[in-house]
């Protein structure tokens, strides 16, 4: 991922040097493991924990240049650190790898890292999630307009828009829960994963060391529809990203202006018009949003490798691993500071709401009309008769409200009064449940 949308601590999960840190730690704790069962001479296992982990320790970037040199010569990744492994060792690195396949430490890395990255992104949920509980709260009861298909409905609560954004991503972090824990598994098995070389208690060993759970079996690689449902769920956060950025760039228009991102003192929006004041950061979450969900796809086609293993995953996952936690980390954590700084307009959601006359009540006035006795069928084309008059008619100097086109109705004359009638328009009505909605989002 490019610097402009990277943090330093998502950053550095993907770093060399967490890397080839992590692979030590798999290959010391598989070397304690062998000497447990007598397999290695117990010298041997202190002493790569020792200067290995001395080594390992201390570094840094001429280390990993040096590293990359020998991988330059050796083609294969994995060779070229334990090569520069044995210079701290010495005589005993030949105890280092013993048994294992290059996939034990690759994929067993891996979910380190995915893990360590998960932790992240639980945190960003965190604080997303406080920022739209404190906003939503806030404005339980500010009056708005609903709309569907982008057209006014019925009043609803901007706090019962936020909570809902909230219920998402509380089911979001839920999801994520339950794909680190999917991820979280270690294999150290060897060739085709038979274990030939290995024992089982090996695995057993290295994967509590990492905090892991033993892979329930492998291929030689760990099956690869656990990164699958990993990266998916990253996307469908994503997607939660998107669906509330949107909906704070429609709130932004100008026509609309019921809400919008903070400006601060010297932000420029336009290099050619002064006045202009963009949704750039809900913008902004919309492409990194479209970002990481176009690493799903390539995680659910790597599922299918041939046989006991091949390698098209691996150039893959050395992309979509970085690339997508370091995006959704950095979308999550704008998100959360864009909600945080949201300016509401509570005043022009009421506007808006009246901007049509009173029309938005029609749903209510149709259920007074039912209750007086007329039919639904009848009902329902006196409103849309005297809804279609005031709709045509808005802003023009003859313009008369849905309310006092009801009142000189004769259909309705008679059979409601002018006091129900008012009743019904009050947009209050409709948060008459609000606290048992909050009630079941918030508890």
């Amino acid at each position: 991922m490019v610097p402009r949308y990277s943090r330093p601590e998502m950053t550095a999960i993907w770093a060399d040097e967490n890397r080839f840190r992590i692979w030590f730690e798999i290959e010391a704790a598989a070397a304690e493991a062998m000497a447990a069962l007598g397999e290695i001479p117990a010298s041997a296992a202190l002493n790569i924990r020792t200067h290995g982990g001395a080594a390992i320790a201390k570094i840094g970037p001429a280390d990993v240049a040096e590293i990359d040199a020998i991988e330059r010569e050796t083609k294969h990744d994995v060779i070229a650190f334990l090569t520069w492994l044995a210079r701290a060792v010495g005589e005993d690195s030949r105890f280092v790898h013993l048994g294992m396949t290059s996939s034990d430490v690759l994929d067993t890395c891996l979910a380190v890292q995915l893990t360590q990255a998960a932790d992240i992104l639980l945190a960003d949920l965190d604080a997303l999630l406080a920022a739209l509980k404190r906003r939503a709260l806030e404005h339980k009861h500010s009056i708005t307009i609903g709309r569907s298909h982008g057209i006014h409905a019925e009043p609803t609560s901007f706090g019962l828009k936020l909570a809902g954004h909230y219920a998402e991503f509380a089911r979001n972090r839920a999801r994520l829960i339950a794909a680190r824990a999917e991820i979280a598994v270690c294999a150290i098995s060897g060739a085709v994963g038979t274990f030939a070389h290995l024992d089982p208690s090996i695995e057993a060993h290295v994967a509590e060391k990492l905090g892991l759970a033993a892979e329930t079996i492998s291929t030689q690689v760990i099956p690869r529809d656990r990164h699958a449902m990993f990266f998916a769920t990253l996307g469908v956060i994503a997607s939660g990203i998107e669906r509330l950025a949107t909906e704070v760039r429609h709130l932004q228009r100008s026509e609309v202006r019921e809400a919008e991102e903070f400006f601060s003192a010297g932000q420029k929006g336009s290099s050619a018009m002064p006045h202009k004041r963009n949704p750039v950061l809900s913008e902004n979450l919309t492409g990194l949003a479209r970002l990481v969900r176009s690493h799903v796809t390539p995680a659910l086609e790597n599922v299918a490798l041939w046989h006991e293993r091949d390698i098209s995953h691996s150039s893959v996952e050395r992309v979509i691993g970085p690339d997508a936690t370091i995006g959704l980390d950095f979308a999550l954590m704008r998100l959360a500071g864009m909600i945080d700084k949201l300016t509401i307009y509570p005043q022009r959601m009421i506007e808006n709401l009246e901007s049509l006359g009173g029309v938005v009540h029609s749903g209510e006035i149709l259920l007074v009309l039912a209750r007086a006795g007329i039919s639904r069928e009848q009902s329902y084309a006196i409103i849309q008769r005297n809804a279609m008059a005031t709709w045509t008619r808005l802003g023009q100097p003859d313009a008369k409200s849905f309310r006092d086109h009801l009142l000189s109705d004769a259909d309705v004359i008679g059979r409601v009064d002018e006091a129900t009638i008012d009743r019904a328009m009050d947009p209050a009505l409709h948060l008459k449940h609000l606290d048992a909605i909050f009630d079941r989002v918030f508890g």
